[in-house]
């Protein structure tokens, strides 16, 4: 659980307390904490539709993206890009989580009622730079309808 603890620890960094969120978390393996963005990261929401697509285009690219989080009932993906990503963004049908937004994250490694990791924070800080987000999110979208049969799992 080292990796995990690192990652709550880098996370929770941003809390109005970090220590009281890391040690809530901690105790209730279950909890979730709320954070506010637009400190260390900012999170870009995109619709599953094409957030599933675009992270399969981001893990054929790099190594490791950075942490992407997948909403109640997956109807939502948050990709978590560097601080001040949302105020400059452009893009209709994704939202933005920025400074003076708060948002909710569960632990590390954990899956809270439907909240979960699809790519767990490393602890390192690890974001995924917009711009190439941004290629994903445009290669994700052009695929399907270059492919016979909408493509593979789709």
């Amino acid at each position: 659980m080292t990796g995990a603890k690192t990652a709550a620890e880098w996370l929770a960094s941003v809390a109005p307390d970090p220590e009281a969120c890391r040690r809530r978390w901690e105790r209730d393996p279950q909890g979730v904490a709320l954070l506010p963005a637009g400190k260390a990261w900012d999170v870009l929401v995109l619709p599953s539709g094409l957030g599933h697509p675009t992270l399969d285009v981001l893990t054929r690219i790099l190594d490791r993206p950075g942490p992407v989080l997948a909403d109640f009932g997956d109807a939502r993906m948050g990709f978590f890009v560097p601080a001040g990503t949302a105020a400059r963004w452009l893009g209709t049908g994704i939202r933005t989580v920025g400074r003076g937004t708060w948002i909710v994250v569960p632990y590390p490694g954990r899956t809270t009622g439907g909240l979960r990791w699809l790519v767990p924070p490393d602890g390192s800080g690890t974001l995924t730079d917009p711009a190439l987000l941004e290629l994903a999110m445009h290669e994700a979208a052009a695929g399907p309808a270059g492919e016979a049969g909408g493509g593979p799992g789709r």
